[in-house]
């Protein structure tokens, strides 16, 4: 394949689609005729993607010379193009179409795919779109991770409240421990008595405060959700083989490190997670200080994965033992494990951005 070449001579098959919130429209075409193979469409969750990929599969015979051309790459079809490359394809951005191409014709989704893959047939491969892959994905991710901290902060404070008020009223509620889901669930479906005004009152706050934690709780995992399906196709997407790492810590370092050049070095990342050692020594002391600066949410992420390795991976178990026996505090070890997370995540992140790029 050179430069020169159109794509009707370089692939077999060309895969339009044309995307929605909702749904995606795929149509295949054969390249060197434009004839329909097959047009369908699937759901944008994780699992209608890998059935459409799946569908493609079949259709063309698992060959990877297929040419994906997607509408809005970085936006509705961000996910859809991550996993695309993620399994060895090669993806571009839909053409820009003039609205006479269809004058007299009619217009639906299932001919505007159609027509979104039969658009580069004549181009040449030089002059097909190639997206910034995965920038659509970053993108969402520090939405959702922003909008779920705003969440889980809404969350506590309307736990903080009910417990406040079963624990000043009596509300017929044994609210001396932290209240359970169990019992927010039974407020929440709480009915009106006949009792004084001040109680009263106090009941028709707990139940609205009980239902609002519900409805966070849904938003919460429709959220997680949300970020599992993103980081699955981003540069992340290892970290969720690493021991102590989730979708919510791996997106919450992705956010961090944004893109391949924005931090410099693993040192660079390290410094900005707040994790890198300062000196401290004095006199005959030789040490170093926990860092206070940097970003606090990407340094919350890696303690969570250090808390999680430190109680459940028995190698780091046996390195905090062995650190422990040379003198080092439970703090200064715990540092010494963020640092190593840093340097594992920046080197993940950097490899898979190399990756994308060459494929």
């Amino acid at each position: 394949m050179t430069a020169m070449s159109i794509v009707a001579h370089s692939h077999a098959f060309v895969v339009g689609v044309d995307t929605h919130a909702r749904n995606h429209v795929y149509a295949i075409i054969t390249a060197t005729t434009g004839e329909l193979v097959d047009t369908r469409d699937f759901p944008t969750t994780g699992a209608g993607i890998n059935r459409a990929t799946a569908w493609v599969a079949r259709r063309t015979g698992a060959d990877l010379a297929v040419l994906w051309v997607i509408e809005g790459a970085a936006s509705y079809g961000a996910i859809l193009a991550g996993t695309v490359v993620t399994k060895g394809y090669s993806v571009v951005e839909a053409a820009r179409m003039d609205a006479k191409s269809h004058h007299g014709v009619g217009k639906s989704d299932v001919l505007d795919a159609q027509r979104i893959a039969r658009a580069v047939l004549p181009m040449q491969e030089k002059q097909l779109r190639r997206p910034r892959l995965n920038e659509g994905v970053r993108a969402a991710l520090r939405v959702l991770v922003s909008a779920r901290h705003s969440m889980t902060g809404e969350r506590t404070r309307a736990v903080n409240g009910l417990t406040a008020l079963v624990r000043v009223n009596e509300l017929g509620l044994d609210a001396r421990k932290a209240l359970t889901g169990a019992q927010i669930a039974e407020v929440s479906r709480w009915r009106e008595q006949d009792e004084e005004l001040a109680l009263s009152v106090a009941r028709t706050e707990a139940v609205r405060l009980a239902k609002r934690i519900g409805d966070l709780d849904k938003d919460v995992a429709g959220n997680t959700q949300q970020i599992t399906d993103l980081v699955k196709v981003s540069e992340a997407a290892p970290l969720l083989d690493v021991k102590g790492f989730g979708a919510i810590t791996a997106a919450t370092c992705l956010t961090v490190w944004s893109h391949q050049g924005r931090v410099h070095s693993e040192a660079a990342y390290a410094s900005l997670a707040g994790v890198n050692p300062i000196p401290a020594s004095s006199g005959n002391t030789v040490r170093h200080r926990l860092n206070r600066g940097g970003d606090r949410s990407l340094n919350s992420a890696l303690h969570m994965v250090a808390i999680t390795r430190m109680t459940h991976d028995e190698e780091t178990r046996e390195y905090v033992q062995k650190r422990e026996a040379e003198g080092l505090s439970t703090k200064e070890i715990r540092r010494c494990i963020k640092r190593y997370l840093a340097r594992r995540v920046y080197r993940i992140f950097n490899s898979q951005a190399e990756a994308l790029i060459a494929g």
